[in-house]
């Protein structure tokens, strides 16, 4: 049997992705670290393995490395195997290890001898890296949805993308909510590499010439930073402002945040204690010991509003559009959010292209017809 192996490129290896599996084969720990969304880790060495074969290869070259490698891997050979023909039910397998070397080699060898049509990533993950953050910096048309902590601004965006609005949910991405409380709840968070390759997948499926909705976030989520050219693009576009009081958010609030243990609680609040000054942070804890949650999220709130406004005032005259709403009806604001950004960009502002703002038109048209 001809050993067949093709090499593709980032842009027709990701093409491809709904033609055929696609197989990590670098370490579990490289793997966990960051990787194609929807890769399979089938590794040719694990993390102890991997670290011996490369210290020999520092310290007595290629062949003893070579040697080592196939002493450490010819014993697990058929169960790799295994795993990948279960993985391929019969179709084809792209593969990639961190330069499209020696184990992206060794692997699609493997996987040829099984029966497996191999595919495998030229340059391999450190060359899709490269292609992807270049791809985060190219101009789109975004929109901000900001608003004061506790306006249900993933419940908007989330009715939006029901309604046909392309929207990317970076807080989901990140697993966390943004704030010194956004970890309650969570999954660990990816880390700022996997966040950008979720990211560029999440993205990359959208419509060329529609406005993309975000929430407004800082340049860290939690303990993922963003992409520096794609965060810069968030700080150019358009902002939508929802601004509500805290009454209105006070329902939302204690309802997303007071069922969690109260030491986890007081640990977000210490995270701010500093923000919030001694005095402060004492009668927040104090009004959480006694139960009285209302009284500490207004400590709190005193210290994001204020924050949160005074961002805003920093952006350039006529970026920011403000949308003031007394209820917190997710379809009534949902509504409103987007009439005001499609009066915004109507209004000679040329912050989307012109099939974008003709679109975010359609669409406030149909969120208004369904909100009436």
């Amino acid at each position: 049997m001809a050993l067949n192996i093709t090499g593709l490129d980032p842009e027709e290896f990701l093409a491809r992705r709904a033609e055929m599996p696609l197989v990590d084969v670098r370490s579990p720990s490289e793997y966990v670290y960051g990787h194609i969304p929807g890769a399979v880790n089938i590794p040719l060495f694990d993390d102890s393995q991997r670290a011996e074969v490369g210290t020999l290869f520092k310290k007595e070259g290629s062949t003893p490395a070579v040697l080592r490698g196939i002493e450490l891997a010819a014993p697990e050979m058929p169960a790799k195997l295994r795993q990948a023909l279960a993985l391929a039910a019969g179709r084809g397998l792209r593969l990639y290890c961190w330069r499209g070397g020696m184990r992206s080699e060794a692997m699609a060898w493997l996987f040829h001898t099984g029966g497996i049509t191999p595919l495998f990533l030229t340059g391999g993950y450190k060359a899709y890296r490269n292609y992807i953050l270049t791809d985060l910096s190219r101009k789109r048309d975004y929109i901000i949805l900001g608003g004061l902590t506790g306006s249900g601004k993933t419940g908007i965006l989330n009715h939006m993308d029901s309604a046909g609005a392309q929207v990317t949910d970076l807080e989901r991405l990140a697993s966390h909510r943004g704030s010194a409380f956004g970890a309650l709840g969570q999954p660990p968070q990816p880390s700022s590499e996997h966040f950008a390759n979720l990211l560029y997948e999440d993205l990359s499926g959208m419509r060329e010439g529609e406005a993309i909705w975000l929430e407004d976030e800082s340049r860290n989520i939690g303990s993922v930073f963003m992409p520096d050219s794609f965060f810069e693009q968030m700080q150019k576009a358009p902002v939508v402002a929802l601004m509500m009081s805290i009454e209105t958010r006070m329902p939302r609030l204690l309802e997303d945040y007071t069922s969690f243990p109260l030491e986890q609680i007081t640990a977000s609040v210490m995270r701010i204690s500093k923000r919030l000054g001694g005095d402060r942070t004492r009668e927040a804890i104090e009004a959480l010991q006694r139960g009285d949650f209302s009284t500490a999220i207004r400590i709190t709130l005193e210290y994001y509003d204020k924050s949160y406004r005074y961002g805003l005032s920093k952006r350039p005259e006529g970026q920011v559009i403000y949308v003031e709403t007394h209820t917190d009806d997710v379809a009534v604001n949902a509504s409103m959010v987007a009439a005001a950004a499609a009066e915004m960009v109507s209004g000679g502002h040329s912050f989307l292209s012109e099939e974008a703002s003709t679109r975010l038109k359609t669409l406030s048209d149909r969120l208004t017809c369904a909100g009436t």
